[in-house]
């Protein structure tokens, strides 16, 4: 029959065991939301690049100085 200090190691390691397992899981989420935020901004990226008008940045800049 197990010890009390042993039923205590034991009963510690089954909690750090399940705050090991949050630990990885609220990772996991933050990963999932940092994949979903870059996929975000790409697709915003692509759409704003579908519609540049094929000037050159230099270009775009010059003209937007040349308003001011």
């Amino acid at each position: 029959m197990p010890t009390a200090i042993e039923q205590r190691l034991d009963s510690l390691l089954h909690e750090l065991n399940g705050i090991k397992k949050e630990m990885i899981l609220q990772k996991v989420q933050q990963v999932k939301a940092k994949v979903g935020k870059i996929s975000a901004w790409k697709s915003l990226s692509g759409r704003i690049s579908a519609r540049w008008d094929h000037i050159s940045a230099v270009d775009e800049i010059r003209k937007q100085r040349d308003r001011i």
